[in-house]
């Protein structure tokens, strides 16, 4: 073995290593050096012959995974020998065939950076790529990426690497690796390739890494992989997919698309209750539905007239229609006495905590104990009585809080709020219009009755009745783009004669009404009205919310605010960096951009002087961007601990705000420990900030923790009449609607993202930036603007006529399946219950049943269910 005899230590030790190897490993080894031998014979027959068992060898040794197998670990000696024989050998087919064997030994042998593996690939005879092992071509995979780059950057052609690719992809895609496909087809930027490959065994499992992965990549490649997972869902007549898609992209051509090409009445109406979720305004026409009749009943599930209906249903079926009083909810009896003789304090007050809590527990039920009570003895009854328990603008707060109980009932909700036009109290009439916004909130009509009766308001001498006008116009209208109401409503802002607190209102109207829409006139209208401000006025808490109304223009749509973002830096350096910080945080909320992220922690690491406030704004933008995806939230979660113990005063106090953002209608233990020791802080603010977020993660799911926490904060507080009012207001959050609804923006399994909804939030976390002058002054009203995000938690299944339809579901924890091999089950620690059931957050559900297919994959809100016909009783 040994070429030099005197080399005897050399010897003895190859010598102990062959006795270590088996008989036939030996064999197979000697064997092997023999065919090296040969391939290097002057005799073109021996070659080929040689070459031939080579090759066999290496294909029939199937080795585990882990170790290497034996054929190229006895090569290994002679990669370099044969490599060297290789560059002397003229151009033929043995040289091919050469080059095929030394590209499988370069998968161990190659240096690394080298891709010796694809040179020879692409100097050999081609044939089948897979035959070669799973391991070859992944690791030819990683090459073609790393030589893509580098031929892209020098300019050279890349048609022979682009072959392989189609090779490699469709190898890929037979044997149930798609994610590895797709990771291939981004690195070579060729996307498209994949709608050719994909069949109906793996087009689902594709287009799941797709949409999932598209959270993690940078613009414009995160639209453009939706794109093609748009694409193949459609080519599979998968439309319920391609439609939430074509909404995650905000693309209304896609959804039209997705309405023309699919025939079935049924699942339009499936579509039509998606639409109807996510809160947007869209109308049906000839082409998407021909027929007058079905046209009409589609568009009325978009109008989401069928929502009070199914609440109501969801309501008697879990048994809790009886109307429940605030003081069901504070459960003063549980606490020791001092509390209870402390409720008198303040009385106005705790009435007007009272009326929110009212609202909230009993939002769309349309009955409480307060406002709805039939009276025995005259028609003023007692509503009345409740009402004037409540002092001056506290009677806006009680009259509006009408339109929450009544919440999505127009007809009955418009009828009981209708003597209030005609009091005599401007206070009364205020709330009355902004109660008709309320109950219209989500909720289309063809006659438009919201904007004929608030219409005629807006421009009246009292500015209480306009605020009152205004706001209950962009809570019924948000997200509608209704040309007519911004003609009705751009004056008001330029209006020189109009009080600071009408034009603020004004401007968060026309952002919510446009919401996402990068209307360029609203945007103007707001920005010389932000120009036209006093010195004095820039520092009123008010005005910062004209910045918030601009954002709102841009919700989610990046870039589409650089223009206006240039704008907003020649403004007053006293509100510059807050409009600055507003925009960006509206820009990529939802998004989950990472640089976004950075940039937004930039700004709060900064130590200013006092009386600066644009790193509130900064803060909950980075809660708003960071909300997009698990993985950044958890670690939002733990930068925004840091800025607790680092941050400034103005800091700490939008910190809980924006904990209460990222895990709204969600109490994550770790965040709730954290309130809960803010909730006793020694900041006033701090504390109410963090009571309030308490509210806001336990909203609408009876979390027994939360309200445990909530009583003895009420007691601790018992003397403190601003603090208390904020634990009234957080008890009335945790019970909202009974347990039954969620403030989470999120729907559809965490994909998508209504705006509406986020811009409700977004208006009240600013809204609680200000606590003393806003919250607990005299604007408190504007705590309704979370009933934009107010949505039933539940899954109601129906049948073809829309009617409920009780079937048995499996309800538990949802698990994250992308990429994994065959088919995983879905949710984890399941309970079966019959519909209709609450989801809570996270939680997954799927029929239990074979009788009924479900036309949505998506199990939450209105799900119709058809009948199988393949379904037999006595099989089962």
């Amino acid at each position: 073995m040994a070429k030099d005899s005197n080399d005897t230590k050399k010897n003895k030790k190859d010598e102990k290593r062959d006795e270590d190897l088996s008989e036939e490993d030996l064999a197979l080894k000697q064997q092997l050096e023999l065919y090296v031998e040969r391939v290097q014979d002057a005799d073109p027959n021996l070659q080929k012959v040689a070459l031939e068992s080579m090759r066999q060898e290496i294909r029939t040794s199937t080795s585990s995974m882990t170790s290497v197998p034996k054929p190229l670990k006895f090569l290994r000696p002679h990669y370099g020998t044969l490599k060297a024989f290789y560059e002397t050998m003229g151009d033929s087919e043995l040289k091919k065939y050469l080059a095929d064997i030394l590209s499988v030994l370069a998968l161990t042998m190659s240096a690394e950076g080298e891709r010796e593996s694809l040179k020879y690939r692409l100097e050999g005879s081609g044939g089948d790529i897979g035959s070669w092992g799973h391991e070859y071509v992944r690791n030819l995979a990683g090459e073609i990426s790393q030589e893509y780059a580098k031929r892209q950057s020098e300019e050279v052609p890349i048609e022979d690497l682009m072959e392989l690719v189609q090779q490699i992809v469709a190898f890929h895609m037979k044997h149930n690796a798609e994610p590895e496909a797709v990771d291939l087809l981004m690195e070579v930027e060729d996307l498209d390739l994949l709608i050719e490959h994909v069949d109906s065994t793996n087009f689902r499992r594709t287009c799941l890494y797709l949409s999932s992965s598209a959270r993690y990549l940078p613009g414009p490649d995160d639209t453009l992989v939706l794109d093609i997972a748009y694409m193949i869902y459609l080519k599979f007549e998968e439309y319920p997919n391609a439609l939430q898609i074509a909404l995650f992209l905000d693309n209304m051509q896609y959804v039209k698309q997705v309405f023309t090409s699919c025939g079935d009445q049924l699942r339009k109406k499936q579509f039509c209750y998606i639409l109807a979720r996510h809160g947007i305004t869209f109308e049906l026409d000839e082409e998407m539905a021909a027929n007058d009749d079905d046209r009409e009943s589609l568009q009325d599930i978009i109008n989401n007239t069928k929502l009070s209906e199914g609440y109501l249903t969801l309501a008697r079926d879990i048994e809790v229609m009886e109307p429940k009083s605030p003081e069901d909810i504070y459960k003063a009896h549980l606490l020791d006495g001092r509390a209870s003789v402390g409720a008198t304090v303040d009385s106005a007050r705790q009435n007007l905590a009272a009326t929110f809590v009212n609202a909230f527990v009993n939002a769309g039920f349309g009955q409480d104990k307060l406002m709805t009570v039939p009276s025995d003895n005259s028609s003023s009854g007692s509503s009345a009585n409740w009402l004037f328990k409540n002092k001056e603008h506290g009677k806006t707060s009680a009259t509006a809080s009408l339109g929450m109980i009544l919440l999505w009932d127009v007809d009955s909700g418009l009828a009981q709020i209708d003597k209030y036009f005609h009091a005599s109290d401007s206070h009364v009439n205020a709330g009355a219009l902004l109660g008709v916004g309320i109950v219209n909130c989500g909720i289309k009509n063809d006659c438009d009755p919201a904007l004929a009766l608030l219409g005629e308001y807006i421009d009246k001498e009292d500015p209480f009745i306009r605020i009152g006008a205004i706001m209950g116009l962009g809570i019924a209208y948000a997200g509608a783009q209704n040309e007519q109401l911004r003609s009705k409503l751009a004056p008001i802002l330029n209006d020189t004669k109009a009080p600071l607190d009408v034009i603020a209102f004004t401007a968060i109207s026309l952002g919510l009404i446009f919401v996402g829409s990068c209307n360029e006139e609203v945007a103007q209208a707001i920005i010389f009205a932000l120009m036209d401000r006093s010195e004095s006025e820039l520092t009123e808490p008010l005005t910062r919310l004209l910045p918030l109304g601009l954002g709102l223009l841009y919700l989610g749509k990046q870039e589409s605010v650089e223009a206006t973002a240039e704008v907003s830096r020649t403004f007053n350096e006293k509100i510059r960096k807050y409009c600055d910080m507003t925009l960006l945080s509206c820009a990529y909320a939802g998004t989950g951009n990472v640089l976004k992220v950075q940039n937004l922690l930039g700004h709060c690491s900064q130590h200013l002087d006092k009386g600066e406030t644009h790193q509130g704004p900064a803060v909950l933008g980075i809660a708003m961007v960071a909300m997009a995806e698990e993985l950044g939230l958890e670690m939002a979660i733990r930068s925004l601990e840091h800025l607790l113990q680092y941050g400034e005063q103005n800091i700490r106090r939008a910190v809980p705000l924006a904990l209460g953002l990222l895990c709204i209608s969600n109490p994550k233990v770790n965040v709730m420990d954290t309130l809960s020791r803010l909730s006793h802080d020694t900041d006033s603010e701090v504390a109410m900030a963090a009571v309030m977020s308490l509210g806001l993660i336990g909203a609408g799911t009876n979390n027994a923790r939360i309200a445990g926490m909530l009583r003895n904060l009420s007691s601790y507080y018992y003397k403190d009449a601003s603090l208390l009012f904020c634990v009234r207001i957080a008890q009335g959050l945790v019970h909202m609607g009974k347990g039954l609804l969620t403030l989470n923006p999120f729907h559809s399994e965490r994909f998508l993202l209504s705006p509406t909804a986020l811009a409700g939030i977004t208006i009240m976390l600013h809204a609680c930036l200000d606590m003393k002058t806003v919250v607990l002054g005299k604007y408190h009203y504007m705590l309704y603007f979370l009933v934009l995000a107010m949505q039933p938690r539940m899954l109601m299944t129906v049948d073809e006529n829309n009617k409920p339809l009780s079937v048995p579901v499996r309800v538990g924890q949802a698990v994250d399946v992308v990429g994994q091999a065959g088919r995983p089950k879905t949710i984890t620690g399941f309970q079966t219950h019959t519909t209709p059931v609450l989801l809570a957050a996270g939680d997954r559900a799927e029929l239990a049943t074979e009788k009924y297919i479900p036309l949505s994959p998506i199990l939450e809100g209105f799900v119709i269910l058809k009948e199988n016909p393949d379904y037999r009783e006595e099989d089962h």
